[in-house]
């Protein structure tokens, strides 16, 4: 097999052939001379030819999966591939050849669940299991799908430096992280998840990368410094030789998609990726996924997270957007968190008002344009025209619960039963919804933040940065942020080994399960409709209206300390309305609450505090 200079051109990594040669490319636009060290089994140094575009390739003979390797720009020192697969002695360490078509695959009949359809778990593979690793999800499986998990939204697995951190510090975009079990672990919890039915979604970051480790502003322009990021140098998607950038992260897209089989990706931060050619890479990556699902027979997804408030990400290019297919709605999840913590520092002062979870219940965007308190300034655009299917709503999340000073759960914040009236709120939503790891039976372990680096400075670094992170929401506070770099701080992160052990952690998981089941099945709530949907407020109080031609649903959420009274809307009108739902009953470890099964026209119902009742016109 002979490859043409057009064929070699953007090619980059170890790309293992089955007749044992192996095809070796980088990006070094500004090198002279690029050299191919192998290292492992047997050490050779060879020096690889100048294709088109500052691309560099050679094809070595008897190189089989498993063979180290190092590129040598120049007189440099040789380093790591910035596109290698896999760093089994880690982020310093050489690369090594993996044939990514040596799985055996058995998923071939699985063809994706519609984006409407999914329930998101997110879960951190270092944290979720005591073996933090691929296999360890793989024995949970059967749990998550007993609860109705449809859809694995996994935290970064991208090579980091050591053993434990979130995966934000990654440096190889395109490696597996090795303690979790590298490329090939990832591909049978992929391909299991399939055979049951169950599809996976992977956080990647193309907004920056991790400190140590991180060699590819050796191999040319990756970094741009008209940007800045919170994190470090904005990756260079517009300014010279940008062509390079674009290609490694639309190569990572595809090989996530068509070598591990991953159904949708998860684009962490896309307000800190700076471009303003004319086409901009979120474009470019939605263009190449429709190419990859024509490639496939499958669908696959994009979903972004944004502090933007901006619908231009996931209109269609028909409408002047991008074309991405859904994003996290943090407004949704600011406005519950406000509203049952009553904290108001921060960011949560824009939602002190329940109004503002009113809009975004009833329509996506809380902020469309009105003034934002916190940031001084005009936020956001209209959301309205966009479906509930292009929000994924939760109450708790990695970030959420990981960015307070102390890791704290809701669990740990608000009572047991507004912990089901919050979850509830959740899933009467007409959005995606998702769940934190743990939080279906109530974890009360803290998620911290947890770094591993080797070098003490950056750990220093990270130390001073967390404390500064926390001023505006913890403003007097001077307790020290429990140390990143400490052992102690990953393993409190660590659900607990068994999580359903007593009586109130089933009752909550029971809960959880129930309201799954009613998102899926029922005829108003398993559809992501935000076009027939009526959301009221009084006081503390929510009354969500939902309705179709088959069913009509009305949900009370009393996230007060006080209870009231309740009677069918008028739309209800010669109806019979049946109880699916009451969080009070002893059901789910409540006080024992009562209300009547059934309740038409003018009658009322008493609402205890801090409860849910939810009632339907057909009763599921």
């Amino acid at each position: 097999m002979t490859m043409n200079k057009s064929e070699l051109s953007g090619k980059t990594g170890a790309s293992y052939n089955k007749d044992n040669t192996c095809d070796f490319s980088v990006w070094a636009p500004f090198a002279d001379h690029v050299w191919l060290c192998l290292v492992h089994p047997v050490k050779q140094t060879v020096e690889m030819s100048r294709t088109d575009m500052g691309y560099w390739h050679i094809r070595v003979k008897d190189c089989i999966p498993g063979s180290r390797y190092l590129f040598k720009l120049d007189d440099r020192k040789p380093l790591p591939d910035p596109a290698s697969v896999y760093q089994p002695l880690g982020v310093h360490g050489p690369s090594e050849v993996t044939d990514l078509e040596q799985y055996h695959w058995t998923d071939n009949k699985w063809q994706n669940i519609p984006l409407g359809k999914m329930i998101f778990y997110e879960l951190h593979t270092g944290t979720f299991t005591e073996e933090g690793t691929f296999r360890g999800i793989i024995k949970r499986l059967d749990y998550l799908l007993d609860l109705g998990i449809n859809t694995l939204q996994l935290m970064p697995v991208s090579q980091f430096p050591g053993i434990r951190n979130w995966g934000y510090d990654a440096v190889y975009p395109f490696a597996v992280q090795q303690s979790y079990g590298g490329p090939a672990e990832l591909m049978k919890l992929v391909n299991i998840c399939h055979q049951k039915e169950m599809a996976v979604f992977l956080d990647v970051v193309y907004n920056h990368l991790g400190p140590e480790g991180n060699y590819l502003a050796e191999y040319g322009p990756y970094f741009t410094d008209r940007y800045k990021t919170p994190w470090g140098k904005a990756i260079n998607f517009d300014d010279s030789y940008s062509h390079g950038v674009r290609n490694f992260v639309i190569r990572n897209v595809r090989m996530w998609m068509k070598n591990f089989h991953i159904d949708g990706l998860r684009l962490d931060a896309i307000h800190a990726i700076y471009d303003f050619s004319a086409r901009h890479i979120m474009q470019e990556l939605a263009e190449q996924v429709k190419t990859i699902n024509i490639e496939t027979g499958r669908k696959h997804y994009l979903i972004a997270e944004s502090a933007l408030n901006d619908s231009r990400y996931i209109n269609s290019p028909e409408c002047g957007g991008y074309g991405l297919d859904a994003q996290w709605n943090d407004d949704f999840h600011h406005g519950i968190h406000a509203i049952t913590t009553n904290e108001c520092t921060g960011y949560y002062i824009d939602f002190a008002s329940p109004a503002k979870l009113v809009k975004a219940f009833s329509n996506g965007y809380a902020y469309e344009g009105e003034y934002s308190e916190y940031r001084k300034r005009y936020f956001g655009n209209s959301s309205k025209a966009n479906p509930g299917s292009q929000f994924l709503v939760f109450s708790q999340n990695h970030d959420q619960v990981g960015n307070r000073k102390f890791g704290e759960r809701l669990s740990t914040l608000v009572s047991f039963e507004m912990l089901k009236v919050i979850a509830g709120a959740v899933f009467v939503s007409p959005f995606l919804p998702m769940l934190f790891m743990g939080e279906e039976y109530g974890e009360t372990n803290p998620f911290l933040y947890f770094v591993n680096h080797n070098d003490e400075a950056l750990n220093n670094l990270v130390r001073r940065g967390r404390q500064d992170e926390f001023r505006s929401f913890y403003p007097g506070d001077r307790k020290p942020t429990p140390d990143p770099a400490d052992i102690k701080t990953f393993l409190k992160s660590k659900l607990v080994s068994e999580p359903l052990a007593d009586d109130t952690s089933k009752k909550l998981f029971k809960y959880y399960k129930t309201l799954v089941a009613l998102k899926k099945k029922h005829p108003v709530l398993n559809k992501a409709d935000k076009k027939q949907i009526k959301v009221s407020q009084e006081n503390k109080i929510l009354s969500v209206e939902r309705w179709n031609k088959e069913s009509h649903i009305i949900c009370w959420l009393n996230f007060g300390n006080t209870s009231d009274e309740r009677c069918l809307p008028e739309s209800f009108t010669g109806t019979t309305a049946g109880l699916l739902i009451n969080s009070s009953d002893k059901l789910w470890h409540g006080p024992g609450y009562k209300v009547p099964l059934n309740i038409t026209g003018n009658e009322y119902v008493k609402l205890n505090k801090e409860s849910m009742l939810l009632y339907s016109t057909l009763n599921q």
